[in-house]
């Protein structure tokens, strides 16, 4: 099965197999061709040799006579060659009775055209024949039979066979030792794009030192992904640095206002700082988001940094620490995770998407509803509930940035928590998806479906 799947998925292995699929085709082909050219050769050898032989028949009988003719054809049967075709003949009358010759039926032949065909003779065996017209009352036939090629086509045949085996054997070594290499060469490049590390391109770099298309490819490709290297590494720097420059001054500002929070005695003036100290802290919060989801979809795909994190007791872990806030908050938390289920990826991105879909889920469901968290081999994470769920002309974009959805108890927050487990399921190789449903929502993160 491995070995199929190899052929099927690797176009040098399917050039391999194309290759000796048309070397055999090429000599059978040859094969075929070679059968007819003997089996033709044969017959145009034995009508020559029919026609010369009548032709001298009707030589002699133009020089002798009807005896003459008769006595040379017993002397022509009673001397057969022992390697040659074998010669039958017919002298007969009008109507076709025997007057001398081996032959006792005349076949049909109309003697008057000199109609010439494949008879079969006494024994069954296929001859070629030629009629012709000596006189008003006589007529000859002369047939040979058909030499025996059998033994000739079946070493015809062991050649090819043997010809056509050596050459697929042949194919198959060269293309598999050139696929091989091509495969070996493309290799490095795709472990390049898939790690794109100073180790990767190095040894990208090393191999193609050559001139030929591939060597350009692979020139190309380390080039372009140094280059990718270094703007990723320069965007990250300055989204850090203004991320930095902008975080700071603000819980500056937060620290002032908590300092004048505490100073003053005026109610009112007192809210409304309370009021700037909680915007400030979800601008700050919202920052944070947006630098996570953009973290997330740089990285997508990219396996290097992925290690087996054991999802069933991260699951359950959360699930631990939610069941004491949903007493609090009057809502049942019901956990059904199964063991095992173990992942490639990072403990904390993954601790972010669980804790935004049940975030998500008890900001959205009144008192007394209930959440459920499910875990399943695949992975597959369900978080749902029987709340009043989102609404059908939100649904295709809840997973937007600054998208939030509308319920009775307000819209809060930025927008930003299902856009990030979106970039953090695409960055682990999963997809999420709001599964269709009467009541509630029901948030599934299950592996990205491969089309």
């Amino acid at each position: 099965m491995k070995r199929l799947a190899f052929i099927r998925n690797s176009i040098f292995a399917q050039i391999v197999v194309w290759a000796i699929g048309t070397a055999a085709v090429i000599t059978f082909g040859l094969w075929l061709l070679t059968n007819a050219t003997i089996e033709r050769s044969n017959r145009q050898a034995l009508e020559r040799a029919v026609d010369v032989d009548l032709a001298g028949m009707v030589d002699i009988y133009a020089s002798g006579d009807r005896d003459e003719l008769a006595k040379r054809i017993k002397d022509r049967l009673a001397l057969q060659p022992r390697n040659g075709d074998p010669a039958h003949y017919l002298l007969a009358d009008a109507r076709g009775k025997r007057i001398a010759g081996d032959l006792t039926d005349w076949p049909g032949l109309h003697a008057g055209i000199s109609e010439a065909a494949d008879i079969r003779i006494e024994g069954g065996e296929r001859a070629f024949a030629r009629a012709t017209q000596l006189g008003p009352n006589l007529k000859l036939l002369v047939a040979h039979e058909y030499r025996d090629l059998s033994m000739l086509l079946r070493q015809v045949a062991l050649v090819f066979l043997t010809g056509g085996v050596l050459a697929m054997l042949a194919v198959a070594l060269g293309g598999w030792t050139a696929a091989h290499r091509l495969a070996g060469r493309l290799a490095r490049i795709n472990a390049a794009f898939r790690q794109p590390d100073d180790a990767a391109l190095e040894e990208l770099a090393r191999g193609s030192a050559g001139h030929d298309e591939i060597d350009e490819l692979a020139a190309h490709s380390g080039n372009a992904l140094a280059r990718l290297k270094r703007l990723a590494a320069a965007h990250r720097e300055t989204t850090d640095h203004v991320a930095h420059e902008m975080r700071t001054p603000l819980m500056h500002l937060d620290n002032r206002l908590v300092k004048a929070l505490a100073a003053t005695l005026d109610a009112e003036t007192a809210a409304r700082v309370a009021d700037a100290r909680t915007e400030i802290r979800g601008i700050i919060r919202m920052l944070e988001s947006l630098l996570d989801i953009a973290a997330s979809e740089a990285r997508r795909g990219d396996r290097h940094g992925l290690v087996p994190v054991d999802l069933s007791v991260l699951a359950a872990r959360l699930g631990e620490l939610y069941a004491d806030s949903a007493e609090e908050s009057g809502h049942r938390l019901i956990l059904d995770i199964e063991p095992d289920v173990v992942i490639a990826g990072e403990e904390m991105s993954l601790t972010r998407l669980i804790t935004n879909l049940l975030d998500n889920a008890f900001k959205f469901v009144p008192r007394g509803g209930t959440i459920r968290l499910t875990l399943r081999r695949g992975p597959v994470l369900i978080v749902s509930d029987d709340g009043p769920g989102v609404p059908e002309d939100q649904r295709d974009r809840i997973f937007e940035k600054f998208a939030r959805g509308g319920s009775s108890l307000g819209t809060e927050g930025a927008g930003l928590g299902l856009a990030l487990c979106r970039a953090i399921a695409e960055r682990h190789h999963l997809e999420i998806s709001l599964a269709p449903g009467e009541r509630g929502a029901c948030f599934t993160v299950a592996p990205e479906f491969r089309r």
